[in-house]
């Protein structure tokens, strides 16, 4: 997106709903009271991912409304539930990674702010999803929500899912030298993205497919692997 465009607009006033998608604005707001949403989110939710590890700030979470929001608009789904969920899939990190989506729908059903902008039905579909976004999941997820937050969640570009791999065996071993890391990364690498590996594309948008080839083609071509994860770990030394 052109960074001279602003990510929120408002769909009232002179410009039409289709001129602001085709100008590459991210959330548009179709109704007034949903600024007061808007400012919920930005300065009370998404500020919570400044905490977490750094494959997972607040520049993941934009990355991914921002597709959850392209992805809703193409399926003709609810784009500002799909803000939310999205907003909200990674906060259950704050309490652990391996339970992290259950933990994340949870957060969203407590939150009684949410209530003044959905109904009961609408925030059970919304933990649904936040819940069935996660990669590792072996069952699709339960409603087109699901679908859209976990293919947003992907976003399968090489060289940052290669570092981001390398970020966390980092923080699973803060000791270890590189071949240590390098090896758990290959690892897992090959365990989630590989063919056959668990991760799943289950709308297969362009972005993620074509990403997934170019990271598997990069996978297999090990000594260009390894001298990648190796420019990385001297960048943190």
């Amino acid at each position: 997106m052109n960074a001279n465009v602003p990510f929120v607009a408002c769909s009232w006033g002179f410009v039409s709903r289709e001129t602001l998608i085709e100008n590459g604005v991210g959330r548009i707001i179709d109704k007034p009271e949903e600024l007061l949403l808007d400012v919920y989110i930005q300065q009370s939710i998404l500020t919570q991912y400044d905490a977490f590890d750094g494959g997972h700030k607040r520049d993941h979470a934009e990355t991914v409304i921002r597709e959850s929001l392209k992805l809703a608009r193409a399926y003709d789904a609810d784009e500002t539930m799909s803000y939310v969920i999205a907003a909200y899939h990674d906060l259950g990190l704050k309490f652990d990674r391996e339970k992290h989506h259950i933990h994340s729908g949870e957060i969203l059903m407590a939150d009684e702010n949410l209530q003044q902008w959905f109904t009961h039905e609408q925030l059970l579909i919304m933990r649904d999803a936040v819940e069935d976004h996660r990669a590792s999941g072996k069952n699709p997820p339960r409603t087109i929500y699901g679908a859209i937050v976990a293919e947003a969640d992907r976003q399968i570009d090489p060289l940052t899912v290669v570092h981001r791999t390398m970020v966390y065996s980092q923080k699973l071993y803060p000791n270890g030298d590189f071949d240590t890391l390098y090896q758990r990364s290959l690892d897992h690498l090959h365990e989630k993205y590989a063919e056959g590996g668990y991760l799943k594309l289950w709308l297969n948008s362009e972005r993620n497919v074509q990403g997934l080839a170019a990271l598997r083609a990069m996978i297999h071509n090990e000594p260009e692997l390894r001298r990648l994860c190796r420019e990385w770990f001297d960048k943190q030394q």
